[in-house]
């Protein structure tokens, strides 16, 4: 009887083990996005929560008008966490302040099963998050892939022109996370391409 006790406390314990590890899974997004914006690092802007797809009202910046007498380079960077290709089909582009471009990110679920995944974004330099306004962008929600399902989604953004003299470059980077949840409909990669094809210099 006392080991059948035994057994049974055993298991219960194992149980209440494996919820919390899927619960902290399930809510390791949350934790980062928290962790980062305590330590000020990889920090999201203001303006990643003030676009469209991300729960508030889109904004432009004050100054559309595109500023033809600076060019700044933007470098992008891809990190995955978790076994699936995630690239940017360049790794960087020349922009003008207040010009629309587009860049598109390949990704590839390279297992056999369906993943549900969302990617963070981060900004360097850190005084250059406030001015880089994405206007579409495949981190605003979740999405998911089918096994060995390969996808092409865009980030159309533009430089306000109000951003530092002394940024010449910044380097925007993605984490790619697998979670769980519900899953909105993928981005329209072609409208976001074409749009970016007359922006890029």
């Amino acid at each position: 009887m006392n080991k059948r006790r035994a057994n049974l406390q055993m298991v219960t314990k194992l149980l209440v083990i494996t919820v919390g590890m899927f619960a902290f899974g399930y809510a390791l997004i949350p934790i980062y996005r928290h962790v980062c914006e305590a330590l000020g690092i990889n920090i999201l802007s203001i303006s990643e929560r003030q676009v469209p797809g991300n729960g508030a009202v889109g904004r432009l910046p004050a100054n559309t008008q595109v500023d033809t007498s600076r060019t700044i380079t933007v470098e992008f960077d891809a990190n995955a966490r978790g076994p699936w290709d995630f690239k940017p089909e360049r790794h960087s582009l020349q922009v003008h302040p207040g010009e629309l471009a587009t860049v598109m990110y390949e990704f590839q679920n390279v297992q056999d099963r369906a993943m549900a995944a969302q990617a963070v974004p981060s900004y360097a330099p850190r005084q250059a998050a406030p001015h880089f306004v994405k206007m579409e962008c495949f981190c605003f929600n979740q999405y998911e892939l089918a096994p060995g399902e390969k996808k092409k989604w865009p980030v159309a953004f533009v430089i306000d022109p109000r951003i530092p003299k002394d940024v010449t470059t910044i380097t925007l980077s993605y984490t790619f996370f697998e979670v769980g949840g519900r899953i909105p409909a993928a981005p329209v990669a072609a409208n976001a391409s074409a749009a970016g094809a007359g922006g890029a210099s």
